[in-house]
């Protein structure tokens, strides 16, 4: 291998300069042309490349004097550092135009139309059976949720050592304030404000320690009240007959089986004929034709005496359903759990 002399080293280095010069100017040139993401990659491999003209530059370093190869190294990367900024800066900048013209509005499209909303089955149904007794003449009132241990239990003629209170496993905050275990508490607090006559009905949430298939922690019940002279249990049965034809057809059988409940004397739970089966037998009513829906009696006089009626005088009768248990007859839904799970496919069905 020839050794070159001292004047062809010098002018092989002036050469390298000059090819560095010239190859910055070119890729600068090229890079100004480019508009779009395909034009960028195709400058990215002719000058950036594995196999790109500043990669191949590079390679010819090893050719120059040991002594001057640092200095040409150092400008070769010097070329590559510029060159790729350059490009790094207008692939950002391509990348946020692309973006630009996606987002842009197109004036001439049709518009799109937000996604409504709808009632949840829960409260389609409660609104359904307030609006029956509302047609009937009752009236809607509604309480607190956190209620006193008077109202949910003593002036419903539950005393503290009454055995009643093991039926509702109950959520308390103190001795005397609770979660309120049935909306029953406010027809005593309506007794209190006003004589007879009383037709009312209390919607609202309860809470009560309990939760599977059939029973969840909180859910909604309806409690109706009403008081005047000459209420009889005939006027309890055709009221709550009239709310049953009108919430699952005039073909539903109706039944009232004797039952208890502390305040009233005598008590009922009402059946209605199984909607799955029409009353032939499945395994949703147990085989009997028959699913219960809702508690009833005649107001026990007791419950009087912590309204100031006079029991001589008045008469009346009250009832107490839960929502979700009427929802669930009424839909044919065989776990309470689906109305709180906010699955889209369950709640589109209402």
């Amino acid at each position: 291998m020839e050794i070159p002399v001292a004047g062809e080293t010098l002018v092989m280095e002036g050469k390298m300069r000059d090819r560095f010069q010239e190859l910055e100017t070119r890729a600068l040139k090229d890079l100004e042309a480019v508009r779009d993401a395909a034009g960028l990659e195709r400058f990215r491999v002719t000058y950036l490349g594995k196999k790109g003209l500043v990669t191949s530059l590079m390679r010819q370093i090893g050719s120059l004097p040991a002594d001057k190869r640092p200095e040409a190294g150092r400008q070769a990367n010097l070329l590559k550092k510029k060159l790729t900024e350059r490009f790094e800066a207008l692939r950002r900048t391509l990348s946020l135009e692309a973006e630009k013209g996606t987002r842009r509005i197109d004036v001439t499209l049709p518009g799109r139309r937000p996604e409504l909303g709808h009632i949840h089955p829960i409260t389609q149904t409660l609104e359904e059976v307030c609006d029956i007794f509302q047609r009937m003449g009752f009236r809607v009132v509604k309480g607190p949720n956190i209620e006193l241990d008077y109202y949910n239990f003593e002036a419903l003629n539950i005393p503290k050592d009454h055995p009643a209170r093991d039926m509702q496993d109950t959520f308390y905050i103190s001795d005397t304030l609770l979660l309120r275990t049935h909306t029953s508490p406010m027809q005593v607090r309506v007794m209190e404000s006003q004589q007879p006559p009383v037709s009312i009905i209390a919607p609202g949430k309860v809470y009560r320690r309990d939760s599977d298939v059939s029973h969840t922690p909180m859910f909604h019940q309806v409690e109706g009240l009403l008081v005047d002279k000459g209420v009889s249990f005939s006027h309890l049965k055709g009221t709550l007959t009239s709310f049953v034809h009108q919430m699952f057809g005039k073909e539903t059988g109706v039944r009232f089986r004797p039952s208890f409940f502390p305040f009233t004397e005598p008590s009922a739970e009402v059946d209605i004929q199984c909607v799955l089966c029409r009353g032939t037998g499945c395994r949703t009513c147990g085989q009997t034709g028959w699913l219960e829906i809702l508690g009833s009696g005649m107001v026990d006089p007791a419950v009087y005496g912590f309204v100031d009626y006079d029991p001589e005088v008045y008469t009346g009768f009250a009832f107490g359903m839960g929502i979700e248990r009427i929802a669930m007859l009424k839909y044919g839904i065989d776990d309470i759990q689906m109305f709180y799970r906010n699955e889209m496919r369950f709640l589109r069905q209402f």
